[in-house]
């Protein structure tokens, strides 16, 4: 059966940026299912020949020099472009049409909502109308990117109102961060390699740190950042993923609905909090000049820095806190997990000659994409000193080529019917429902303190004076890997 995605939004910044550029390099590559066809539809008024001309210019700038003339010609001969408004149940009566006609017999189809997430329930809703969503003329399915609602509620509601339309185990949420190499790669370390799970439990390991840092600042964005903050922002969605990655069980079989169970495990596991334990458990900040920002306002509260405990209290994790960090401004562009384990039981050696600091494990998930154990080992010619020495894997150096953007397992994914990787309606609610009571404490008249700090750092000092209070500290290295 032929394929068709339709991506709703096809003038805009993503679809020239992201979308295109993956989808071509996955036909270069020869990954696409045979006779995949797609479709761009938004307002803007495009021939076939004027919208692919615009493509191969954004295409060739963004994919470097793993374009070529040939390879392009042949992947735009399955380009098209029907101008139309995705909220106006006409317009959409022509897409069905037009698809009908360039298909030519039965095809698969992905819908992917490229568009503000104000337009996604009436578009779905004249999806319906329309009859584009009829599961009985061929698989539908529908892909939607963050934010996936704006609070618990409004999360709700859109679970309920895409469920309508699209059957759940047809609707795509995605997250790229789970699309990326080294967020996979720490499935594959965990239980494909039998050194490292037996160690992955509250017996060896004495806490766990995630922190996604931006060195970029908010520039343009601060209307739309203001309203949204870190919480909304990177926590809900970015942060969490990552933490039920690396808390969650080994499912039965890489299954979709299997993986997610055990994801979803993760959030009920994770502690409620009180408005005190918020307090104490928690760090906001905001960097020096935010406020002069194009469109936010000069007695702006909005976080955009912020620092967590949180507990998961199940049989493996029991009394091991996980450390959640994100910000904007800060001293350099990196996501990392760091698996900071116990001490060893008993010093052996002169504590004055050795800097006896615990193992760690380090997975750098960007920019620089590797694996780092770091442990004690000896110097050598110098008695019995010790230092701490890393044992390294890099993607770069491991494997030839460039490592694929995330856009391209997802939509590939998206494309074969895979949705392990792609958030479940159970699974966002239950995030929401662990960020909502945070922003709740943050907006009370008895918020924590707002700190403010300079670009460039790791973020307000007092975030290490809260680390420090619990005997641990922030690992702060800018990258890990080289």
């Amino acid at each position: 059966m032929s394929h068709t995605i339709v991506i709703f939004g096809a003038s805009g910044d993503l679809t020239s940026r992201k979308l295109i550029p993956a989808l071509y390099l996955l036909s270069r590559k020869g990954r696409l299912p045979e006779n995949t066809r797609i479709v761009g539809m938004s307002r803007t008024e495009f021939s076939h020949d004027a919208w692919r001309a615009d493509l191969k210019e954004t295409t060739a700038k963004f994919t470097d020099n793993k374009f070529d003339e040939e390879t392009w010609a042949k992947f735009a001969a399955n380009v098209y472009y029907h101008p139309g408004d995705l909220t106006k149940l006409e317009d959409l009566k022509g897409l069905k049409s037009f698809l009908e006609e360039v298909e030519g017999g039965p095809a698969e189809r992905v819908y992917y909502l490229s568009t503000a997430p104000r337009l996604y329930i009436s578009a779905i809703d004249c999806l319906g109308e329309s009859g584009l969503a009829n599961q009985e003329e061929g698989s539908r399915r529908i892909v939607l990117e963050k934010p996936f609602g704006y609070d618990l509620n409004t999360a709700k509601q859109l679970n309920k109102d895409v469920n309508r339309v699209f059957p759940e185990d047809t609707v795509y949420r995605i997250d790229h961060y789970l699309g990326k190499e080294t967020v996979q790669n720490l499935l594959v370390m965990r239980f494909a390699n039998s050194i490292f799970e037996p160690l992955w439990n509250r017996n060896y390991i004495d806490h766990v740190q995630i922190t996604v840092a931006e060195e970029v600042v908010v520039g343009r964005r601060g209307g739309y950042y203001d309203q949204a903050g870190v919480l909304r922002d990177m926590f809900q969605n970015h942060l969490l993923q990552l933490l039920m990655v690396t808390a969650m069980e080994a499912p039965v079989k890489f299954d979709a609905d299997m993986v997610r169970d055990e994801k979803v495990k993760v959030l009920r596991s994770i502690r409620p909090m009180t408005h005190d334990e918020i307090v104490k458990e928690t760090v906001r900040g905001q960097y020096a000049g935010y406020r002069k920002e194009e469109g936010v306002p000069a007695d702006s509260q909005t976080e955009t820095f912020a620092a967590m405990r949180l507990w998961v209290d199940n049989w493996r994790w029991n009394g091991v806190p996980f450390y959640l960090r994100s910000g904007k401004g800060m001293s350099c562009r990196t996501t990392q997990i760091v698996i900071q384990y116990n001490q060893a039981p008993h010093t052996l050696f002169d504590k004055k000659k050795c800097h006896l600091d615990a193992c760690r494990l380090v997975m750098q998930i960007q920019p620089a994409e590797g694996i780092q154990l770091q442990i004690q080992s000896k110097v050598p010619d110098e008695g019995m000193v010790t230092r701490m020495t890393p044992l390294a894997f890099r993607f770069r150096q491991e494997f030839q080529g460039e490592l694929p953007d995330a856009y391209q397992r997802l939509l590939l994914d998206a494309l074969q019917g895979d949705a392990s990787l792609f958030a479940r309606s159970d699974e966002v609610e239950l995030a929401w429902g662990i960020i909502d009571p945070i922003i709740e404490t943050w907006r009370s008249e008895k918020p924590p303190t707002l700190h403010t700090y300079e670009t460039g750092y790791w973020g307000p000092n007092e975030s290490n004076d809260w680390m420090a209070e619990h005997g641990r500290l922030w690992f702060d290295v800018c990258p890990v890997l080289h």
